[in-house]
C-alpha cells in the first residue's frame, strides 16, 4: 500500500461474518472494541484487510447496517475481487491472473445439468465465480460429480462449501488463500512484506486461509465445524494457529495478545480515564480515547466532574476554534458549556461513538495534523462527518497528549441532520 512507506508491522486478514461482525451482538461490543483497539494503536503502521465471501453489493450493504472500519484492502467473493482503499479499485493483475483456464459459460451450462443446486441472487454472480444454495446431505456427492464434469470440459476448477449451505465454484487459482499469496508476493516484491500476518476465519471458505507459510491465525470460538474438521485433518498441533475463547472479533483481539503481535488491550476495556494516557505522543490514540470520553460522558457512565471540563480546556490552546458541521465556528468556551449540558443526554440509549481512518502528519515543529472520519449512533440513527484536525504535540499544559489548536468538521452524508445535537 501506497499509505506505508515501509513494511507494515501487523497485517490483519479477516473474514467478516460471524468473524469480524457478529450477527448475535445487538450492541456490535466487540467489533467496536477492535476498531477502538486498531484505530489507538495500529492504524498509522499496520494494514487491515477484509476477506469476505461476499460480494460488493452484500459488502457494502453490511458496511451500513454494522460500525465497520474502512479497511486498506478488500477480498470479495471467496476471493475472486482485490480492491484497494475506500474507492475499491480492483486489482487489475488479479483479474488477469484468474483468467486463466476458466470460462464462466461453461461452468454454467455444466452445473445447470444439477437439480440439486439453486442458483444464487444475480448480485452473487461475478465475473469469477458462480454461487449456488445446496443441502447439506447432498454437497459432497453434487461437488464431486460437478468438478469431474468441468475438468473434462478443459476448466481448472475449485468448489467450496461452506456455512452448511453455500457452494462456490471459482477458478482454480482463486479463494482467499490464494489471494492473500498474491497480496504477499506484491509486498515482497516491493520491500514491504508485512512484518507479521493474522488470518481469522469461521468457516469452511477460510480454510485457505491458514494454509498460506508463516501466518499466524485464529479460529474464533464460534467456529463452524466444517472448519474446525479442516484444522484437525490438516494443521492440529500447529502452534502458529489457535481455537479462541471468545466470539468474533473478540477472538481477534485474544489472538494478538496469545502471539504478542502488539497493544491487545482496547480503549474501551479501559474506564478509568486516568489509564488512558499513552506512553508516548499518538494522535490516533488520544483522539480514540477522547472520542470514548465522550461517549460515557453523555451516556453518564462516569460520575459529573467539573475536573475534566478543567482538563478540557487546559489541553486547548486559547485560540481554539471548532467548526461544527453545520458551518458554526466554536469558541473553547462554548465548546465547555456544551460539554456540560449535554451531560447524559443519552443515558439509556444505545448511542455509541467510534472514529475510523485516523491518518497524522507532521507539519511543522510539534505540529501535526490530524484527519479522520467519527461516527455517531444513536438507535437506527447513525450519521457521521470527517474531521481536520490541528494539534500540537508540546507539552503546554502539564498533562501528556496533544493540546487542540484548531478543529473543523463537515457532514459525511448528503443530507444534513434536523437538529444540531452533535459534539465535538
Amino acid at each position: 500500500m501506497d499509505r506505508l512507506m515501509s513494511s507494515a508491522r501487523l497485517m490483519i486478514v479477516s473474514d467478516l461474518d460471524h468473524t469480524m461482525v457478529d450477527h448475535h451482538d445487538p450492541q456490535n461490543l466487540s467489533l467496536l472494541r477492535f476498531n477502538a483497539l486498531w484505530e489507538a494503536h495500529y492504524r498509522h503502521d499496520s494494514l487491515l484487510v477484509f476477506s469476505t465471501g461476499r460480494s460488493p453489493t452484500l459488502y457494502k450493504q453490511l458496511r451500513k447496517e454494522k460500525p465497520m472500519l474502512t479497511p486498506d484492502i478488500t477480498i470479495m467473493s471467496v476471493g475472486t475481487e482485490i480492491t484497494y482503499g475506500n474507492s475499491m479499485v480492483p486489482d487489475e493483475g488479479w483479474v488477469e491472473f484468474l483468467n486463466q483456464k476458466w470460462d464462466r459459460n461453461i461452468v454454467t451450462e455444466e452445473s445447470s445439468k444439477f437439480s440439486e443446486l439453486t442458483l444464487q441472487a444475480e448480485t452473487e454472480q461475478r465475473l469469477h465465480k458462480v454461487s449456488f444454495y445446496v443441502l447439506k446431505d447432498k454437497a459432497l456427492e453434487v461437488m464431486k460429480a460437478l468438478s469431474v464434469q468441468l475438468e473434462k470440459r478443459g476448466l481448472d476448477v475449485k468448489v467450496i462449501y461452506s456455512g452448511g449451505m453455500d457452494l462456490d465454484i471459482l477458478p482454480q487459482g482463486a479463494g482467499k488463500g490464494q489471494a492473500l499469496a498474491y497480496l504477499h508476493k506484491k509486498f515482497k516484491t516491493e520491500g514491504k512484506l508485512p512484518q507479521n500476518t493474522l488470518v481469522c476465519g469461521d468457516s469452511g471458505n477460510d480454510a485457505d486461509l491458514f494454509s498460506i507459510p508463516d501466518v499466524y491465525g485464529v479460529m474464533v470460538s464460534n467456529a463452524q465445524e466444517e472448519l474446525l474438521q479442516w484444522h484437525a485433518e490438516n494443521a492440529k498441533g500447529n502452534p502458529n494457529i489457535i481455537h479462541a475463547t471468545e466470539r468474533c472479533a473478540a477472538g481477534i483481539i485474544q489472538a494478538i495478545g496469545h502471539f504478542n503481535l502488539g497493544p491487545s488491550k482496547s480503549p474501551r476495556d479501559i474506564t478509568n480515564p486516568l489509564e488512558t494516557i499513552s506512553e508516548k505522543f499518538e494522535p490516533g490514540h488520544d483522539i480514540v480515547t477522547f472520542y470514548l470520553f465522550l461517549e460515557r460522558w453523555r451516556r453518564a457512565e462516569m460520575e459529573f466532574s467539573e475536573i475534566y471540563l478543567a482538563g478540557l480546556r487546559a489541553t486547548s490552546f486559547p485560540s481554539y476554534v471548532f467548526v461544527h458541521p453545520s458551518g458554526n465556528e466554536l469558541s473553547i468556551n462554548d465548546c465547555i458549556k456544551g460539554m456540560r449540558s449535554c451531560y447524559g443526554d443519552k443515558q439509556g440509549k444505545q448511542y455509541q461513538v467510534w472514529v475510523d481512518q485516523i491518518s497524522r502528519t507532521e507539519i511543522g515543529s510539534n505540529i501535526w495534523l490530524v484527519k479522520f472520519n467519527k461516527w455517531e449512533s444513536s438507535g437506527e440513527e447513525r450519521r457521521g462527518c470527517v474531521a481536520t484536525t490541528v494539534v500540537s504535540s508540546k507539552d503546554l499544559s502539564g498533562i501528556d497528549g496533544f493540546s487542540w489548536v484548531h478543529m473543523h468538521q463537515s457532514w459525511l452524508d448528503e443530507a444534513e441532520p434536523k437538529d444540531q445535537d452533535w459534539v465535538y
